[in-house]
């Protein structure tokens, strides 16, 4: 049995066969005490041993880190925190560690040397708390889409065509990177690749998203994405995972609707599925908060924030009003706001968060951004100046989602895909469904790891994802 299992209705008097790893080890004159974790669930499970019932050969290998089956009696606890206890018959030894190299010593190990051990980092507490999580974020997740109608589309990993028109995308070849084939002018011949042509690893499902749309209405996709940036922040991973709805006959209201709707369901599973894990990282936190300046504190607790999304309506206001409440705020008028506030900027988190956090003090859905800062499939409004885009903010995060209606008119989509340099032979296939029964139509992507540490409370979305890929980092 789990000790999940065996916590929460095992009964006292049954005989069970326990199996995890090591977390402490206490010997006392009378009795030995062994804490075991199996990963089921945050809480160990105690054992308890008569000193003569583990040789002293066999009570040596068990050291914190060891893994062990134990079979025994299920009895009351006599100590607190626990509703039961392990009485021992037999110990077997699966795996030892040796305690001068094993380094998951029963202390506090900060999160930067944890990240150097992420092969072992899912037995600490904290890591293993944030990958139930995970998991029960990703069930969500599906469940949701699956109970609304909507169909799971595998998007390609590979792709000849950049969604976002960024340009940072890892090259996919099996040329020999040391004599590759050249054209006449001396660039590298791709008609000689693998594919016929220049391939990537893509940044995005949306475009491929939108073509299952145009048959089965509701999609989502739920995969992989790559973005060759370099830059080592706390918010940047190289590779991630996204989740993308596309829905035809949606308009940007209906696109606003779904994401508060979405986001309140997911966040909703994880409190009441999650508690435990949830609690702990509450506390971790509130110790974490301790050591910052007060002014740097969070007004709200993990599951306050939480909350906080769950039980709000969500506001919803243009870009234009957005800039205007900025402008005329007192952080701005006394020079507060790290970054410049005017039209036309692309917000930065300060901005972002200040609406959510300080003004409203309720989530923030921002509508119709300037043309200029956001990317080419976007539906152009009336003005020409501004598009039927949506961001959602997030207290503590900022933007967690982005998204808006299409652009299904076909002139428009290529006049705008080639003012952003992306030539109409590598997305021949997506302007051509505007022209083959074209419907309005909206999506929204998030990206999985962002919503896992506002669920967290973690900081660092290398802390997020169980083996991380950075600048120079692709180890484990």
């Amino acid at each position: 049995m789990q000790i999940k299992q065996i916590l929460a209705e095992a009964a006292v008097g049954s005989e069970i066969i326990v199996k995890g790893w090591v977390r402490t080890k206490r010997v006392q004159p009378n009795v030995i005490f062994i804490n075991i974790n199996d990963g089921s669930v945050i809480h160990n499970i105690q054992v308890v041993a008569e000193p003569g019932l583990i040789n002293e050969e066999t009570l040596k290998l068990i050291t914190t880190g060891s893994c062990i089956a134990v079979s025994g009696i299920l009895n009351e606890s006599k100590g607190s925190g626990q509703r039961v206890e392990l009485q021992v018959k037999t110990i077997q030894v699966y795996g030892t560690a040796d305690p001068e190299k094993y380094p998951l010593q029963p202390k506090k190990h900060s999160l930067e040397f944890l990240r150097e051990i992420a092969h072992l980092r899912p037995r600490t507490n904290t890591f293993s708390a944030i990958l139930r999580i995970r998991h029960a974020l990703a069930f969500a997740i599906h469940n949701y889409f699956n109970d609304n109608g909507f169909f799971y589309l595998h998007t390609p990993i590979i792709t000849g065509s950049d969604a976002e028109g960024a340009g940072e995308m890892f090259r996919v070849s099996t040329l020999d990177p040391k004599s590759p084939p050249l054209n006449e002018d001396g660039t590298i011949n791709y008609k000689e690749d693998f594919f016929g042509k220049e391939t990537n690893l893509t940044v995005s499902g949306q475009l491929e998203g939108e073509l299952g749309a145009m048959a089965l209405s509701k999609i989502y996709t739920f995969g992989p994405t790559f973005r060759a940036e370099n830059s080592n922040t706390a918010r940047h991973l190289a590779e991630f995972w996204m989740i993308e709805p596309e829905v035809a006959f949606y308009e940007l209201e209906d696109n606003m609707a779904l994401a508060e709707d979405f986001t309140k369901y997911v966040i909703r599973y994880a409190i009441e599925n999650c508690a435990d894990d949830l609690a702990f990282l509450e506390n971790r936190l509130k110790e974490e908060e301790k050591t910052k300046k007060v002014e740097e504190r969070s007004e709200l607790d993990l599951i306050q924030k939480l909350n906080f999304v769950v039980d709000n309506e969500y506001v919803k206001l243009t870009y234009t009003e957005a800039i205007k409440i900025l402008v005329s705020s007192k952080r701005h008028k006394e020079g507060k706001f790290q970054y410049p506030v005017e039209w036309g900027i692309d917000l930065q988190s300060e901005h972002e968060r200040y609406l959510v956090e300080k003004h409203f003090k309720k989530p923030v859905i921002l509508t119709n951004y300037p043309k200029d800062i956001k990317a080419f499939y976007m539906k152009l409004d009336e003005d020409g100046t501004t598009v039927r885009a949506m961001d959602v903010l997030f207290p503590g995060i900022g933007e967690i989602i982005g998204g808006s209606q299409r652009e299904d008119n076909y002139e428009k989509l290529l006049e705008r895909s080639k003012a952003v340099g992306i030539h109409e032979d590598t997305i021949w296939w997506y302007l051509e469904t505007r022209q083959f029964g074209t419907a309005p139509h909206s999506g929204f992507g998030i990206g999985f790891e962002r919503l896992v540490m506002f669920v967290t409370g973690m900081t660092n979305i290398r802390d997020v994802i169980p083996f991380p890929r950075t600048p120079k980092s692709a180890d484990f």
